[in-house]
Formats: C-alpha cells, structure tokens, sequence
C-alpha cells in the first residue's frame, strides 16, 4: 500500500521527486502544482459521468463506472510514466500522486503503479491540501526590498542583475507572464489563471526560506494588478508597508529604453494598447499618440506614453509617501544595470 505523504514534505521535495496529478486535464490545465505533471486518470467527460453516477446511483455503481475507464487505460498510464521519468532523466523509482483531496483517484492509480515496482507515495490531502498551504503562505510577512522607478527604468533587468549576483528575487511580472502596464502583454505568452499565479507565487516565496531562515528578497514595485492578475491582498499590503528604493533615472534615458524594448513590436498592438487607457490619457493625447504610431513616429508617441505614465506614478508615490511608506532615492544617470545593481547592493 502506498505511504502518504504531508504537504511539507511534498514542498522540501517536489523539486527532486516527480510528481504525478491525476486530476482530470481541465482540473490540471486550471492550476496545479508547479512542478507536476498531469496522468489524468479520466478525461473530463468520464470526470462528470463518474460524478454523476456517485451523486445519483452511489460510490459503488460510480466505481463500477471509473473501473471500465481506467481498466483499458492501464497500460497507457505506465508507459506515460516511464517515459516521463526517462524524459527528465529521473533514476529514482520513487515517485508522488496526488488528485484532488486523496481519495480513490490517487489510490486506484498509486496501486497500479506500486504493483509495476514504484516506490509510491500519495499526497495527503491531494491538491486541496496544497492550495490551502498556498494560501497560507502568501498571509506570511515576508523581508522585502521593492524596486520602483518611473517606467523605462529597466527594473526587471535590475532584477535579473541583481540575481546574477546571488541577491534573491522575486520576480512577479515573469510569474504572471506580463510587464504591468497596458503594454505589457504584447509579445507575451498567455497568463495563467488567478490560481495558478498565486500556486507559483507560493512556491517561489516557499524558496526564500532556507533552513528554516528567512531571507530577504528584492522585488518589482507594482499595482495591485498585472494585466488580468490580482497580487493577494494580505501579499501586496505587506509590499506596500516596505521600503520602496526608487531608481531615479532622467527622462531622455528612460525613453531611449521605452523605444528599443517596445519600439520593434507590431504597431496596430500598440495602438491597440493606447485606445485601452484613452480614458484616463485624455481624448487629444490618445488621437495625437494613435496619429504618431499610423505615422511609425514612435518616439513622438512613447514621448507622450512616458509623460502621462511618469505622472501617474509619481501621484502614486505622494500618496503611499502620506500614507507613511518610506521612500529612499538612488540617483543613476544613465541606464546601465550593472552599474545601478552595484549601487543597490550596498543598501
């Protein structure tokens, strides 16, 4: 029989120990476990047919059910494994299953999987217990430096520069596959749900912890919003009580940047992303901005992007700053991350 094994221990080692959901593709595809891969035991139609048997005709019609699905698939699943494992270069044959609250789903397939000659653990609580850890961590108060600056101050290379340095980071805009602002989903991968955003936030935030210490992170200053994701609240609050270490870099600068990170994307998303804040750019600048694009005069255009973003930002820092969030300015001339992140490290 199978051993169980504690949400914890799944944490301290998902990263070595595959990990195997055998929830159904749409259950999966929706959020999961970072690190796992999907073995549905059913696709979702056979999920609603057992469901609804077992809601109407009882557990053991439903089971009868489930069994003529998973019989003819058996063979399927175990080679899906064992090419899974060869796939990742995985030696061990220990392995951990897991469905939504470890129940006969994860039993019926760690059984088949036990009897083929794998050390089988299953999750105790399934996914459920893991999404309850997820929330959790993201109510924990967390040691945080946040990284602002008017937009174009290359924050997220700042990042990444910092990181090549062995300073931890948390990195939201690359978790929720987008730059923050109305521009930012152009050239970027689908966001992933609300779920699976918070599920990879956890996990990250779960990897700043070592030994039991807690470490201090740098981390992007943001909305609340990314694009179609919500920071936690509980998370973004303590964000917000933080120190904010403001990049302050000239306008000529930051412009220069603005227009050779989005200067070569396709110009009808540009416009596209313009017409989506028109409200708050005003009626005039979004015509006069939308003209510049037609006309491929993109530096006229991010002139009057980065002058309406550079004033939302700063009517944002006056209010935090009244609001009692220390704000600390490192003045950089020009925009080179290595010279900036050095300048950030002393802090």
């Amino acid at each position: 029989m199978a051993k169980k094994i504690s949400i914890s221990e799944l944490i301290q080692h998902h990263q070595e120990t595959p990990v195997f959901d055998v929830r159904s593709p749409g259950e999966f595809s929706h959020a999961h476990i970072p690190t796992a891969f999907n073995l549905p035991l059913f696709t979702d139609e056979e999920r609603r047919i057992v469901g609804t048997a077992y809601k109407q005709q009882g557990k053991q019609p439903a089971i009868k059910l489930g069994l003529e699905f998973f019989g003819v698939k058996m063979k399927t699943m175990v080679e899906l494994v064992e090419s899974e494992l060869k796939y990742q270069n995985y030696l061990s044959k220990k392995i951990i299953v897991h469905c939504w609250r470890g129940g006969m789903r994860s039993a019926g397939v760690s059984w088949l999987l036990e009897l083929y000659g794998y050390e089988v653990y299953v999750l105790a609580g399934g996914y459920k217990s893991f999404r309850n850890w997820v929330l959790n961590q993201l109510t924990l108060s967390y040691k945080m430096k946040v990284l602002g600056g008017y937009t174009g101050s290359s924050k997220t290379a700042l990042l990444k520069s910092l990181q090549s340095v062995q300073q931890n980071i948390i990195d939201l805009e690359a978790i929720a596959n987008h730059k923050g602002s109305a521009f930012g989903g152009i050239g970027q991968q689908p966001q992933p749900t609300q779920e699976m955003f918070e599920n990879k936030l956890a996990i990250e935030l779960s990897n700043t912890i070592r030994a039991g210490i807690e470490t201090t992170f740098w981390i992007e200053d943001e909305s609340q919003r990314i694009g179609t994701i919500n920071i936690p609240h509980s998370f973004w609050k303590t964000m917000r009580s933080s120190i904010l270490h403001f990049i302050d870099i000239p306008f000529e600068e930051r412009l220069n940047y603005i227009i050779k990170e989005y200067g070569e994307l396709d110009n009808q998303s540009l416009i596209d992303a313009t017409l989506r804040i028109q409200k708050r750019l005003g009626p005039n600048e979004t015509k006069i901005t939308v003209g510049y694009f037609k006309e491929n005069n993109i530096r006229e255009a991010f002139i009057i992007l980065l002058q309406y973003y550079d004033k939302t930002y700063l009517q944002a820092l006056n209010k935090r700053e009244e609001a009692g969030q220390k704000i600390v300015k490192h003045f950089a001339s020009n925009i080179d991350v290595e010279k900036n992140a050095e300048i950030l490290q002393l802090i």
